[in-house]
């Protein structure tokens, strides 16, 4: 199989071109940086510009699935001229991708399958979302995703699987939201945001790789949930990140009118609330490798190969 994947070089992206390589799936990957393009045993790159939307139609060759990833982070201050560029990354990419497909030989391909965000649902400390909700956040993300999920569902016309993965908070050491988490922890200031109640659906970036393969290799179709089957609340998450590293919690909670002050209107995503159901995909037959956040941040960390290598070492010493 040969699937173009768009973001391949972010963090999902780069989870999910390992695991295509562990499984001898080709990937075809867009870049706009045409110094970043390479070609290698089943990887290769091709140029493309979503703000002009121009794309280079050889990256379609072969391809039977698509995987959409791209998209400007919402982890910037949201500035009204930044905004702007959150929203129009991901509609013009998608426009790019459609234009193209509408320009070569779409038949050959099978399954669409985009990411998007639960942020789509509205903060709420007592609802459990399942993605049959119709009601969206009245704020800026909740509009973005919006927005973004009605061009997502314009590839139907193609007559492809078309799937909508709407992600949580991703838990990975190699980038997103953990590492900013667990940096003030590992330094003694950790604290929970808020009151601390506010629930964090959270996903194992391996599960999240696995979800996207699966939706294509069962040809999904419609909105599914990529968070895990537990969400903790964010007092929880912050606790199981200070025992898995081992460092005590003695600071108050920091209050939000703290982090506003700080990080402007991009703080909502602190102190947002979205307790969301995996069910849809567990139903669709998909079997979570991480269920509950303890298990996830002791294989994050390692934190059993350390403890196993620390019994050896004392039974080597003491045989």
């Amino acid at each position: 199989m040969k699937i173009l994947i768009t973001g391949a070089t972010g963090l999902i992206g780069s989870e999910i071109v390992s695991l295509c390589q562990k499984q001898g799936i080709t990937v075809h990957y867009l870049t706009t940086r045409k110094e970043k393009i390479v070609s290698s045993e089943g990887y290769k790159g091709f140029y493309w510009n979503p703000a002009k939307e121009e794309i280079d139609l050889a990256c379609f060759d072969g391809v039977e699935a698509i995987i959409n990833l791209a998209g400007a982070s919402i982890s910037k201050r949201w500035t009204k001229s930044y905004k702007k560029i959150v929203l129009s990354s991901r509609i013009q990419s998608l426009k790019t991708l459609r234009k193209g497909i509408e320009n070569t030989n779409s038949d050959d391909i099978v399954s669409f399958v985009s990411g998007s965000a639960i942020g789509i649902y509205p903060t709420s400390l007592s609802h459990f979302y399942e993605e049959s909700e119709k009601q969206v956040d009245a704020s800026f993300l909740g509009s973005v995703v919006k927005e973004w999920e009605e061009e997502i569902a314009t590839f139907k016309t193609f007559g492809c699987k078309v799937a909508t993965i709407r992600i949580g908070l991703v838990l990975a050491t190699e980038g997103g939201a953990l590492p900013e988490m667990a940096k003030p922890i590992k330094n003694y200031v950790g604290a929970a945001f808020g009151s601390g109640e506010q629930w964090q659906s959270w996903i194992h970036i391996q599960d999240l790789a696995k979800i996207f393969l699966f939706a294509i290799s069962d040809q999904l179709e419609g909105v599914y949930n990529g968070v895990g089957p537990n969400p903790v609340t964010n007092n929880k998450l912050v606790k199981a990140i200070a025992r898995t590293l081992d460092r005590p919690l003695f600071l108050p909670n920091i209050p939000q009118f703290v982090m506003k002050a700080i990080l402007g209107e991009m703080s909502y995503i602190l102190f947002a609330s979205q307790r969301v159901s995996c069910k849809k995909i567990e139903a669709s037959g998909y079997v979570f490798d991480f269920k509950n956040v303890e298990h996830a941040l002791e294989e994050l960390y390692d934190i059993g190969s350390k403890e196993s290598d620390s019994k050896t070492s004392f039974n080597k010493e003491y045989v």
